[in-house]
């Protein structure tokens, strides 16, 4: 999409209303308490046939130095640079503030386009307001109600000179999972390019320093970070190439997300909108990073976190964050592997990495991490060396025999990858015990090369068709006539 439009005024003018309505679902924070937003968040909007790239943006605040509200007022000035057009929204009920006419003459002086909008114009109680809108001296505003869906035509008509009218329509963010195989394991595998990036969640309890890591790996400030916890409240999407040492570039796509804390502390509304967020991104991404605070390592929450995003599925990498300020780094990282073994048998052998968001010491191999992480999300194990490997699995430990009858496992296959599933028929699958099918996943796991990632492991009675039944007096029938005709 060529067009990007930055939705930019102070703060409770409703942004994060009208960005929700131009995306068409509810990817941003709306509450009446003001200053919710305070990440730049992009989506991809539409209006009518018009296709963009849309950001909402912190309320613009009339602050400078270092504080949270100045570090907000930079970010969303960056997404002024950023855009080709700006939405300068004012309130149409309130009118004209001193505010509004400060930052007017700031986007008049940064931004390439601005169109001027007067939004909750819905009633005669904004009239007075919209008029007020013309003495900002950025042209006549458009009369909007982003709660309501009122003055979107003439929204179009505004941005329609601006946009291509060709615009291709926004392809979907969410990957690829559970992609069916053929009886011989075949399917194609989606591959990694710009227009699909890989698509990785940063998660963990708050102040862990998910956002600080991101800034480090874009080599710029793009999110809002500081000693305060809890700064980022949406699921934030960044897009970049990030480049191994050897200069090779892979496209991703990486979500920061507010912290997850536990559930007898998600009090307050917005947080209980933030961590819902974030669980969102998990769904949606196809490795997710567990980022942890080294000093506070594995608490109840990291281990919830951790196994939801197992439970959906997904490839997972465990970083261990702030390891530059760690003194005795041997003893902590072997302790460290010895809680992760314990703690996360569902994960065993996914990677865990050592990282310093603040120095970006150890994000080459986090980058390594990931990727080897989707590798082994995509693996494929031939039906013909599965088969081979439960005979050697049978023969080293023989399924249980509930009432003195022994469960008869006949036949394996892969059904599926992203993440990689793999079906056994066999007699009374109701009777299997949960011990047997772990001894079967970690046998998997070592034997196929999966370390880490989910592994789906279904039984399927007897009574299901063998798809190999016969196969191999076809296959001596057909190599018989062969060599028939041959003499």
């Amino acid at each position: 999409m060529s067009l990007t439009l930055a939705i930019v005024g102070r703060p409770n003018v409703g942004k994060s209303t009208l960005f929700n309505r131009l995306v068409g679902k509810r990817l941003a924070l709306v509450d009446d308490q003001p200053g919710v937003t305070r990440d730049l968040r992009e989506g991809e909007g539409r209006l009518g046939d018009l296709r963009f790239t849309v950001i909402d943006t912190a309320g613009l605040e009339d602050a400078t130095d270092d504080s949270l509200q100045g570090r907000m007022r930079r970010l969303t000035e960056r997404a002024v640079d950023m855009a080709d057009v700006c939405l300068f929204m004012i309130d149409a009920r309130v009118g004209v503030t001193p505010t509004d006419e400060m930052f007017a003459e700031i986007l008049r002086k940064r931004s390439k386009h601005v169109i001027l909008a007067a939004n909750k114009a819905e009633g005669s109680a904004a009239d007075a307001g919209v008029l007020e809108a013309y003495n900002l001296g950025l042209g006549e505003p458009v009369r909007l109600s982003g709660e309501h869906g009122e003055g979107m035509t003439d929204l179009y008509t505004q941005l329609m000179p601006l946009a291509d009218a060709a615009e291709e329509q926004a392809v979907d963010d969410a990957p690829e999972t559970d992609i069916e195989l053929d009886e011989d394991g075949e399917g194609e595998t989606p591959l990694i390019t710009a227009a699909k990036p890989l698509q990785v969640a940063v998660v963990g309890r708050p102040n862990a320093g998910k956002s600080t890591l991101i800034n480090k790996i874009m080599g710029e400030d793009r999110l809002l970070t500081g000693p305060e916890a809890g700064i980022t409240r949406d699921a934030i999407s960044l897009r970049i190439d990030w480049a191994d040492p050897d200069g090779e570039t892979t496209p991703m796509r990486i979500f920061d997300t507010a912290g997850m804390r536990k559930k007898a502390k998600v009090q307050e509304k917005l947080e209980k909108l933030s961590v819902s967020d974030g669980l969102r991104a998990v769904k949606f991404a196809e490795v997710v990073v567990v980022l942890l605070d080294a000093a506070i390592p594995f608490e109840q929450q990291d281990l919830r976190i951790a196994d939801l995003a197992e439970r959906e599925g997904r490839a997972v990498v465990v970083a261990i964050n702030k390891w530059d300020i760690e003194e005795d780094k041997q003893e902590k990282l072997r302790d460290l592997k010895e809680s992760f073994e314990r703690l996360l048998p569902q994960l065993r052998g996914a990677p865990l990495v050592t990282v310093s968001a603040k120095t970006g010491r150890g994000l080459e191999r986090l980058r390594a991490a990931i990727l080897r992480a989707h590798d082994i999300w995509n693996r494929r194990v031939p039906t013909a060396a599965l088969n081979r490997w439960l005979t050697a699995m049978l023969e080293q430990h023989p399924p249980p025999a509930p009432q003195g009858r022994r469960i008869k496992l006949r036949y394996m296959t892969q059904a599926k990858t992203r993440p990689p599933g793999f079906v056994v028929m066999c007699s009374h699958p109701d009777k299997m015990p949960a011990s047997y099918t772990r001894y079967l996943v970690n046998g998997l796991r070592e034997d196929f090369d999966m370390p880490g990632t989910p592994i789906r492991l279904t039984l399927r009675g007897q009574g299901d068709k063998n798809p190999y039944k016969g196969r191999r007096k076809k296959n001596a029938g057909a190599l018989a006539k062969h060599l028939k005709g041959r003499a």
